[in-house]
């Protein structure tokens, strides 16, 4: 991406905000790699077999977009974590609608390497996701750097640039926001 662009797709959304419907139907071309890279790195979590793919994630995210008033998004990062959050509850609804709605003692996420690891199944990545909510609501903050961390797969540096924050802020977050929520996946 040229150093313009970054520009173009603030000044874009800004259009969108003032009604301009087209103005978010060109923004996608300007961030599609980077949401391509989104829903892959989404989709690796998901259980074997899946008919997603991340073409499909991608275009049922912009639909989401679409069909939703248009937002406050400052920049592009700001558009990028928005439409990850959005990949994010389309696989947790596709999750629930195949079923998986029962959790088993056995289907915990150990949090100390879940960077690394598929989510197994759909009640594990429910499970996180609840536990995910639930962070919100009690830290908001930590909540957006372990939904940018884990699904969107962005580094510090780049959630502290998003978010506006040091990097030993975010990885002090991160660090907390990982042993709360290994205890809460633990609990269920």
């Amino acid at each position: 991406m040229s150093q313009e662009d970054p520009g173009r797709v603030t000044a874009l959304l800004q259009k969108w905000r003032d009604g301009d419907v087209q103005a978010l139907e060109d923004v996608v071309p300007l961030v599609y790699q980077e949401l391509r890279r989104l829903a892959h790195h989404h989709l690796r979590s998901e259980r074997a077999g899946s008919s997603l793919q991340s073409t499909a994630l991608v275009h049922e995210a912009y639909l989401r977009l679409v069909g939703a008033q248009p937002a406050a998004l400052n920049d592009r990062n700001h558009f990028i974590a928005v439409a990850s959050r959005l990949m994010r509850q389309i696989l947790v609804d596709y999750a629930r609608a195949r079923g998986a709605t029962k959790r088993a003692g056995g289907n915990r996420i150990e949090l100390e390497v879940v960077q690394d690891l598929p989510i197994a199944n759909d009640a594990q990545l429910i499970a996180l996701n609840d536990a995910l909510e639930e962070l919100c609501k009690l830290d908001e903050r930590q909540g957006k750097i372990v939904e940018m961390k884990f699904f969107g797969g962005l580094s510090a540096p780049e959630i502290s640039e998003i978010l506006g924050l040091s990097r030993a802020t975010v990885d002090r977050e991160w660090a907390t926001a990982r042993v709360w929520l290994h205890r809460q996946m633990n609990r269920s």
